[in-house]
């Protein structure tokens, strides 16, 4: 359990490399930071379905959002534009291998690590959704919070977002567009 432990430590000092490219200074934000700020989201999303009837697994939302960039660790943020030069399959095998490597020394416990690591890469459940869309909606915080305090060029974040298909449906779907809704609102307000 040490090992791991020690391993992602390297979490809270490894840079979201997408800030970095943008011009945004070093330490701007963290990949620990960043999977906070989806575990707040997801633990708010659930909530909203939960409250419209929706039966969700709160914990396992939690747990999925603590643990899905834990292969960056590894891996390091691969940003978008990175990603593309790699492709889609290359990039999630490593990660994936990256994942289990760090959650070897875990024994027996691994596996539900690793089950949902893979959960949340297929988008195989309600809750890695919620999970997904979380991280949507941090990172379009991130870039409000950015801009906010002065920082320009990050439209094309806002382009993806639109332009992003989380395959949502029924509540889920609803909830997340209003949170969307709401960040490109508050985003307007101030530009």
């Amino acid at each position: 359990m040490i090992s791991t432990f020690l391993e992602l430590q390297r979490l809270k000092r490894l840079d979201r490399t997408g800030w970095t490219l943008r011009g945004l200074a070093a330490g701007s934000e963290s990949i620990a930071a960043h999977s906070y700020g989806v575990t707040v989201a997801a633990m708010m999303l659930a909530d909203g379905l939960r409250a419209r009837g929706v039966a969700v697994n709160v914990e396992r939302v939690l747990r999925m959002a603590l643990v899905h960039d834990w292969a960056e660790a590894r891996t390091g943020d691969l940003p978008r534009a990175a990603a593309h030069y790699y492709g889609a399959e290359t990039r999630r095998a490593a990660e994936r291998s990256a994942f289990g490597d760090i959650v070897e020394s875990l024994g027996c416990e691994a596996v539900q690590y690793r089950n949902l690591h893979d959960e949340y890469e297929e988008r195989s459940s309600l809750e890695a959704q919620v999970v997904k869309a979380a991280d949507t909606i941090d990172l379009l915080t991130q870039a409000l919070t950015f801009e906010r305090a002065g920082a320009r060029g990050l439209d094309e974040f806002w382009e993806a977002a639109d332009a992003t298909d989380l395959n949502l449906e029924g509540v889920l779907g609803e909830v997340v567009r209003g949170a969307v809704t709401a960040l490109v609102e508050e985003r307007a307000k101030h530009l």
